[in-house]
């Protein structure tokens, strides 16, 4: 059994990883990677595998970083089937539609610049036909309903509490008489007590484990302080007459973003204030929230089989035309507005934060994490200028960052599911997370007395 890591190693996005049995290859997740322009069209048109000797591809869930190249597979000739839950089917269906579509806008976009520069045009990395081809491959599964890749490969879904239809993968293989190997692929792994999902449930007897680290060297603040702190950065946006810019995921980030807005309302802890979701595929992705009642804590199931609507309430607006996003530009009174993508790299965002990121009086409220060399990194950072389409941009609306939101696990949470699984494993390999992140993982594993735990380069092999 080999283990190539060839995407999502000493970075969070791009995640893909080779696996060989006797043979037969089959890749786990085909993410995207997301960072400068021109290195990420390098890196996610050249997969560095020959796809034609892949058996199947099995998919952790439906972000793009995990699942957004796809298209591309498909653009190049793979065509086996694509294994993940029924709830990552229905998401990737609308997210990787949309993400041919911002694909073949941004290059239109880009190339009436060029045009008038007379420089090469350039061609989008994938189209929508793309996306439905890979479509076509998918076949859904239910948690904890085992199936086999082959004789040797039987695989099965956990919940991974991390976003809607989430999985944590376990693979049980069989070399020979003696006893199968367990290999859990532990990314991403979700955090406890976030509102509307399950909690990550726990692989047992695990001999190997590929973790992620996005948050390896961190702590999150508890969920129950944001109530608290987006209360007081909506109302002092609000006094200032201002707009609150957030750049969000489409999927879950949004939706956690509204459930939470509609407790504050009821509460009475923010400003009547209207609230825009400037997000086609975000108000199409929580139409399939409401479909996936399976996927929720009790209490969120409860309230949709009873008709509440936990993400739908009196000041929420959702915008699907060009035409009602463009008009949000010209508010002048205050206003929060929900856009993607999450890391500020391409749809409708661009134009909020190029509109607003001037004005001392706005606030840009980053909820997620912000890839290195992502738009969204560098308001991180409160670079005092950024370029947006190709124009730069002084930087003076606050940015306030608020980590509490993270789906992601983060040091403790890491290294608990680690500690449970300490009497059975063998080695360890720790992926998705910045170099700093990772190592820090590594560092604390190996305090829990686990020797055998290594951060992969890109292209390394290792035989089990």
């Amino acid at each position: 059994m080999k283990i190539k890591f060839l995407g999502g190693v000493k970075t969070v996005t791009g995640s893909h990883h080779l696996i060989e049995v006797k043979g037969k290859k089959f890749l786990l997740d085909c993410g995207l990677f997301q960072g400068r322009r021109q290195e990420a069209r390098r890196i996610n048109e050249n997969p560095n595998l020959d796809l034609s000797s892949l058996s199947a591809l099995i998919l952790s869930h439906a972000h793009i970083d995990h699942s957004g190249n796809l298209p591309t597979f498909a653009r190049l000739g793979f065509a086996k089937q694509v294994y993940s839950t029924f709830a990552t089917y229905d998401l990737a269906n609308a997210l990787l539609r949309d993400s041919a579509y911002i694909q073949e806008r941004d290059a239109e976009f880009l190339n009436k610049k060029l045009r008038r520069g007379k420089e090469p045009l350039l061609t989008p990395l994938y189209t929508l036909k793309d996306s439905e081809d890979a479509l076509k491959l998918f076949i859904g599964i239910g948690y904890h309903k085992v199936f086999s890749l082959s004789k040797e490969i039987k695989v099965e879904f956990f919940d991974a509490g991390h976003v809607l239809g989430s999985s944590l993968i376990l693979l049980e293989i069989t070399e020979s008489t003696i006893c199968p190997k367990r290999l859990g692929y532990i990314v991403d792994l979700g955090r406890k007590n976030l509102p509307f999902l399950k909690e990550p449930e726990f692989i047992p007897d695990l001999d190997y484990i590929i973790i992620e680290s996005t948050y390896g060297g961190r702590i999150h603040p508890e969920f129950s302080e944001v109530e608290k702190e987006l209360s007081e950065v909506i109302t002092r946006t609000f006094k200032r007459k201002g707009k609150i810019v957030v750049p969000a995921f489409a999927l879950e980030r949004t939706q956690e973003i509204i459930w939470c807005l509609n407790d504050l309302r009821n509460k009475g802890m923010v400003p009547e204030i209207p609230i825009y979701v400037d997000s086609p595929l975000a108000i199409n992705i929580t139409e399939i929230f409401r479909l996936h009642p399976e996927c929720f804590e009790p209490k969120t199931k409860n309230m949709l089989l009873m008709g509440r609507d936990p993400f739908g309430f009196e000041d929420i607006i959702y915008t699907r035309s060009k035409e009602e996003s463009q008009a949000l530009n010209e508010l002048k009174k205050p206003a929060l507005i929900i856009s993607a993508s999450g890391m500020c790299e391409n749809g409708r965002i661009l134009h909020h934060l190029r509109h607003n990121i001037e004005n001392p009086k706005n606030t840009i409220l980053i909820v997620g994490y912000m890839a290195q060399n992502t738009l969204g990194r560098k308001i991180v950072e409160r670079e005092k200028k950024v370029r947006i389409f190709g124009e730069e941009y002084k930087l003076k609306a606050e940015v306030v960052v608020m980590n509490a939101f993270s789906g992601h696990a983060d040091r403790n949470d890491l290294l608990n599911y680690v500690k449970k699984a300490k009497g059975t494993v063998k080695k360890i390999f720790v992926v998705h997370g910045d170099p700093d992140q990772s190592e820090a993982l590594v560092e604390g594993i190996k305090e829990l007395g686990i020797k055998e735990v290594y951060v992969p380069e890109v292209g390394d092999e290792v035989e089990l």
